[in-house]
Parts: C-alpha cells; structure tokens; sequence
C-alpha cells in the first residue's frame, strides 16, 4: 500500500450536497435546540438568526477556498497556504478535536432513541464501527448512503413539522427568564453546532468531480437546503412547546409529537427519523475527519500512519480506523450536551482561521466581498467565547495541548537538522 497515493474524484455535485446536508440535519434538529434554548429562552429565533449569518458568511469563505484548493483537509490547508503551517495546523486540530465530539454526540443521539438506558453505550459503539467501516469501503459507497439517508430522513422531518404544526396547540405564551445579549450569544454558539456540515464537502475536495465548479456550488445549495428546514423548526418548537419546555426536554420533536391527536404513528415517526439522522451525521463526519487527519498527517502534524491510502478502495483507512476507536472511547464517557458545546469551541475556531485564509485571496480566486470575511471572522471568535464555561476550558486546554506538541515536534526536527 502506497503511502501517499491520492484519492480518487468521483463525487458528483448531488453527491456533496447530500454529505453536507446529511451532516448539517443530523447534527442539530434533534440535538441542538434544547440546549440553546435554555441560554436564549424566547429569543431562540434571534440565536438561530444569528448562528445563520456566521455559518453562511463561513460557508462563502470556504467555497471560495476549496476552489483554489480542492484537495483533501479543508482549512487545515487553506491555513498553511495563505497564512502560515502554524495557522493551518491549529485549524486542523481545532476541526479534528471539535468533530471528533461531534462523532460521539451523533452516535449517541442514535442510541438515545432507538433503545433503553443500559444499551445505549453499546449501540451507539456499534453504530461507529459500522459506519467507519462503510466509509473504508469506499467514498462512493459512503455517497450512496449519505443520499439515502437524507432522503428518508427530510421526507419523515416534512410529515412531522406538518403534522405538529396542524395538530399540537400552542404553548401558552411564557417569556422565561430574561436573556441578554450574552445568552443569545451562548444559544448561537450552540446552534452553530448545527450548521456545521458544509464543511465535509471542503474537506473532501480531493475527491469531488470538476471541483472548482462543484464544491463552491454543493456548500451554498446545501446551506440553503438547510437554513429554511431550521428556521421552521425552531418556529414550530418554540411556539408549540413554549420556551421553558423546549429548554427541558430531552427529545424536543418527540415531545411536540406527543401533543398532537397523531402521536400513536407520529412519535415512532420521529425516533426512525431521529435516528436515521444522526446516522447519516455520523457518516459523513467520519469521512471527513479521517480526510483532516490524512491531509495532517502527510505534513507529518499527526503520525505519519494515518496518511496511509487504502490500494483498493482509495480512502484514508488508517485514519478512518483510529478515529473509530477513540470515538468509541468517548462514547463511554461523554455527555451529549457538554460535547456540543465542545464541538462548536473547536469548529468556531476552524472556521475563523478559514475567514482570516479567504480575506487574503485575490484576484480571479477572490468570488466573495470581503465584507463577508471580515463578519464571519468577528462572528467565530465571539460565539467561541461564549460557548459553555466547561466547554470554553476544555476546548481551550486541548488546543494548546495540541500546540504544545507540535511546539515540541517542530523543535526536536529543528535540532535533529529534519
């Protein structure tokens, strides 16, 4: 098996849209809105709004970048090439580390809905170790099922926002608690989380068709795809449920479910559409970590191992394989609503260093206004600062780990003469 072999480009522009879309529903109508709703109370909408304009300004950015540069991971490169290998790799390990979490949360929103307490850490195991080996088999095997996946699962969230929408009655009106900016801010940093898939399209730019032409076009029609699914969601819960509510329950869309004259065949509804979600999350994420973590590897900022390229089925399998296992690891002591807020801390960062790459192209690789830039850069580092306190801290002190280790390669390569 050769080392450094490329990957192969058979992803269509229907095929990206599907990864991204499948990464970006997964990720946060069944897990985020709780969670933000408790820091932003009546004004989930506004977070929403909010958490919209970083992403799609992020989303601009990356296009842009994954154009000129359409190889495999995503601002870890865009980092190195226009701002320096220092920015790059901190970028990349911000996106490993924050996804890496994010793998976890997928599978254990997966397992939450689709058996009891005690045997939901196996399943959701199960659950990676399954979809890691789909991906080592081959990207276009990982596209066919992604599109599956985000069909069945748009069409069940379709008949399910109808159904609430016409059968639950609203929540009595109820403010809450007062919220200021900052809870807006912490309830955007979360539901930020949620709008982070378009970035699996970047990271596989190496295997994407045409790419200056496909990627650019996949991220903003999967964004678009997207927003407006979101936008009626959190109207739908916020108004059904009620603020207080939604910021308790476990399972917001099932619990809305419940309310209405349908729940007999509308709850199981949404669990299969819960759970098929968070599958195709996990898939896609996978994917594009295991291409972060070969494209790092290859600069020789993770073990040179992971760059390894499968002879058969062309896909990163080393990688893929290692981060099956520590997710699996996570998976058996993690809490899923601390590690969204871990997440979003690591992938904020990501993407204000792709911000910072994009505003220093020009010339025919310039497609944006630096406007756009400049507003998602400022964007990051606030929602970053602002995620959970226990999020912020741990984040933080595994990013700097990750600096200091490669403080410590880059030195001991310095004095060996490498």
């Amino acid at each position: 098996m050769s080392s450094h072999r490329g990957l192969a480009r058979r992803l269509t522009t229907a095929d990206a849209v599907h990864i991204g879309v499948g990464s970006m529903v997964g990720a946060g109508l069944f897990t985020a809105f709780a969670p933000a709703a408790a820091a932003a109370g009546a004004l989930l909408l506004l977070a929403l709004g909010v958490a919209a304009v970083v992403a799609f300004c992020n989303a601009t950015s990356s296009a842009q970048l994954a154009a000129q540069y359409p190889t495999s991971g995503g601002t870890y490169v865009y980092g190195r090439e226009r701002l320096g290998p220092w920015w790059g790799f901190i970028a990349g390990w911000g996106f490993v580390i924050g996804k890496t979490a994010s793998c976890a949360a997928m599978a254990m929103t997966f397992a939450a809905y689709v058996v009891p307490g005690d045997w939901q850490r196996p399943v959701a195991i199960a659950a990676v170790i399954a979809l890691a080996t789909v991906n080592y088999h081959g990207v276009t095997r990982t596209a066919r099922l992604a599109r599956l996946l985000v069909t069945v699962v748009l069409i069940l969230l379709v008949v399910t926002l109808v159904a609430v929408a016409s059968g639950a009655p609203p929540a009595p009106v109820s403010l809450g608690s007062p919220v200021g900016w900052t809870g807006v801010a912490e309830g955007a940093a979360l539901l930020f989380f949620a709008f982070a898939g378009y970035a699996r399209i970047a990271t596989m730019g190496e295997e994407v068709s045409s790419p200056r032409r496909t990627i650019p076009r996949a991220i903003i029609i999967a964004f678009a795809v997207v927003v407006p699914l979101y936008a009626a969601t959190g109207w739908i819960l916020l108004d059904r449920l009620g603020a207080p509510a939604l910021a308790a329950a476990e399972a917001p869309l099932r619990d809305a479910a419940e309310k209405t004259p349908y729940a007999a065949w509308l709850a199981p509804v949404v669990v299969v559409a819960a759970a098929v979600a968070a599958l195709g999350a996990l898939l896609s994420l996978v994917a594009g970590v295991g291409r972060t973590a070969l494209a790092m590897a290859r600069e020789g900022d993770l073990p040179s191992g992971l760059a390894r390229v499968h002879e058969r089925y062309a896909v990163p399998h080393v990688a893929e394989a290692a981060l099956a296992v520590v997710v699996s690891l996570l998976v058996l002591v993690a809490d899923l609503r601390g590690v969204i807020g871990f997440s979003s801390f690591g992938v904020l960062v990501y993407y204000a260093i792709a911000n910072a790459a994009a505003f220093t192209q020009t010339g025919p690789d310039r497609i944006y206004p630096r406007g756009l830039q400049v507003i998602g850069l400022v964007g990051c580092g606030v929602l970053a600062f602002t995620v959970p306190v226990e999020a912020l801290v741990a984040g933080g002190v595994i990013l700097l780990a990750g600096v200091a280790g490669r403080a410590m390669v880059v030195r001991r390569r310095a004095g060996s003469g490498a």
